[in-house]
C-alpha cells in the first residue's frame, strides 16, 4: 500500500475529497458557486471546525447573522456551532476550498510533528 494518494478533479458545483483520498484525520471539499448563487441552506455542525480559503472570485457569508464579506486570498474559520451560509456576489463567481476538522484535535504541527 502506497502512503500516499493522488486524485485530479474537475470543475464541479462541489467536490467532496474524503472517499477519493481516503482522508481520515479532516474532510476537504472543493465548491463553486455562480455569480448570484449561494449554498441553499444554513448549516453549522456538532463537532468539525471548517476553515474555508477562497480560491477565486467574490462574495459573502453569513455567520450567525452577520455578513463576511469574502474575496480571493481570504481565509476564515468558523468554530462548529455558528449558524452559516454561502453566497457568491451577483457579478461574480466564488470558488473556495473548505477543510472540515475536529475542533481542538490538533496536538501538534509543523516541526513539532516532523521525524528527520
Amino acid at each position: 500500500m502506497k502512503n500516499f494518494s493522488k486524485v485530479s478533479v474537475a470543475s464541479e458545483a462541489r467536490t467532496e475529497l474524503h472517499d477519493q483520498l481516503g482522508l481520515t484525520g479532516a474532510e476537504v471539499s472543493i465548491n463553486h458557486l455562480p455569480a448570484g448563487a449561494g449554498v441553499p441552506f444554513v448549516h453549522s455542525h456538532k463537532k468539525n471546525e471548517e476553515i474555508y480559503a477562497i480560491l477565486s472570485g467574490k462574495g459573502k457569508a453569513v455567520i450567525d447573522g452577520e455578513t463576511v464579506e469574502l474575496a480571493a486570498g481570504d481565509w476564515i474559520r468558523i468554530s462548529p456551532a455558528a449558524k452559516r451560509q454561502f453566497f457568491a456576489a451577483e457579478e461574480a463567481d466564488i470558488h473556495f476550498l473548505c477543510i472540515q476538522v475536529r475542533e481542538h484535535s490538533l496536538e501538534s504541527y509543523t516541526k513539532d510533528d516532523a521525524v528527520v
